[in-house]
């Protein structure tokens, strides 16, 4: 009898677990069919390396950092920044109850966008409003930046807050807004993908301006300004993915000994982070192989680390393709010690405003810490670079560079005996013509 209540027992246990994981499986499958997110915290293997660089200094925007008492003194001024855009005219009412309308219609979608929603147990109005103010204020700051209006230096954080992974609000929100309140502007027949250009400028992590196709200017199926941003940094044809290089990994010092040099990208690209190997030989000796890395200019400044490090969070989650990522890993290749970045500064494809090569180095070499290589969009160049590397004379140029021209004391040595070994040299040919 005691073994048919324990087999009963077990019965009931395993019949309310099983009723528990179809119930839980259930809801995740249905919260996963409804939106994918695409604003979430920063995954934890990332965020610890740098939580300054995902976490925002000034401004809340969205849902993730609303609650955060050292984000709520802004609060004030972030309603001083709507209340300037929407009392333009004398039709402010109206303009807000568009604007109201817009996001309350899509309350839904907007909620799937947000991992972990439920979580943070906002009501419908607190989420409406929240979201009316904070894409008001985006639309008005790039206004103003747009126009040059001078900011406070607490305002000059404010650019790097809005491109944060975890402070975002849905592109079609911003969107949305714009269309309800574009023709305050100067320009209100400008889609909102070149309204938001200015602001873009400062993500630009290359020298020169950020170049928007027309591809990308009419799409606005984005999934918030951070997703806008790698837009612009994607290819517009086709780039072959592969798996990342299995060939010796060269640093841009080695790669010099052998004969490589790096030339910025001038010539028109169709991939503002394109990689090229060009080769060629020498006129007068032939089997000397030149070779040539181009690459665009990478401009290391104050909050370059932060840009790189959201557009990377992002391309973790697997929503876009990890082209910064790739990136990323081969200038971490390319850059070993502050020597690497000495050359690369002199080859002008990098521009260095934080302060020593050392510092840029391991910036560079930071930010692909944890992070997983899915693909990786430079196979081929750094095949071809590995190929001109083993070839025969650059390993032989490599090896006497390394032995003979590695110190300034060594390069002394090496003349001081050329001179004397020509000194005995003369000496044994004057010696043999007085005897």
């Amino acid at each position: 009898m005691d073994t048919d209540v324990e087999r009963g027992n077990v019965n009931v246990i395993v019949s309310e677990a099983v009723q528990s994981l179809v119930k839980c499986v259930g809801e995740k499958h249905n919260d996963t069919n409804e939106c994918s997110p695409s604003i979430y915290k920063a995954p934890s293997t990332l965020r610890n390396l740098s939580p300054s660089s995902f976490k925002p200094r000034v401004v809340s925007i969205g849902a993730l950092h609303n609650k955060d008492e050292n984000l709520k003194r802004f609060e004030g001024q972030k309603a001083a920044y709507v209340h300037d855009l929407v009392y333009r005219s004398e039709s402010s009412t109206q303009t807000l109850t568009a604007c109201a309308q817009t996001v309350a219609s899509k309350l839904e979608k907007i909620k799937g966008c947000y991992a972990d929603m439920k979580s943070y147990k906002y009501n419908d109005n607190e989420l409406t409003e929240m979201m009316v103010m904070d894409a008001c204020f985006i639309l008005e700051f790039i206004h103003k930046i747009s126009t040059g209006s001078n900011l406070r230096l607490q305002d000059q954080y404010i650019p790097y807050d809005l491109v944060l992974l975890e402070n975002q609000i849905p592109f079609f929100v911003l969107q949305g807004i714009y269309e309800c309140i574009k023709y305050r502007f100067k320009a209100p027949s400008q889609p909102i993908t070149i309204f938001i250009l200015p602001l873009l400028d400062y993500f630009n992590l290359f020298q020169g301006k950020i170049e928007v196709s027309d591809g990308i200017c009419s799409n606005t199926n984005h999934d918030h300004l951070l997703s806008y941003l790698h837009h612009c940094y994607q290819p517009r044809e086709e780039v072959n993915e592969s798996r990342f290089p299995s060939s010796t990994i060269h640093s841009a010092e080695e790669l010099d000994r052998a004969g490589v040099k790096f030339k910025p990208n001038d010539a028109p690209i169709t991939w503002r982070m394109a990689m090229k190997v060009e080769k060629n030989h020498s006129r007068i000796f032939r089997f000397l192989r030149r070779c040539t890395l181009t690459m665009p200019t990478l401009c290391i400044e104050d909050f370059t680390e932060l840009v790189f490090r959201n557009l990377i969070a992002y391309e973790q989650s697997y929503r876009a393709n990890p082209y910064v990522t790739s990136y990323a890993r081969a200038m971490n290749m390319l850059t070993d010690t502050d020597e690497d970045i000495a050359k690369l500064v002199r080859s002008k494809v990098i521009i260095n405003h934080i302060g020593s090569y050392e510092e840029a180095a391991n910036m560079i070499n930071r930010i692909c810490k944890e992070v997983v290589p899915k693909h990786f969009y430079y196979a081929k160049e750094w095949e071809q670079l590995d190929q001109h590397f083993k070839d025969y004379w650059p390993k032989k140029i490599v090896k006497l560079k390394r032995t003979y021209f590695h110190s300034p004391w060594s390069i002394i040595a090496l003349f001081a005996g050329i001179v004397l070994f020509i000194l005995a040299l003369l000496q044994t040919i004057f010696t043999i013509k007085s005897s």
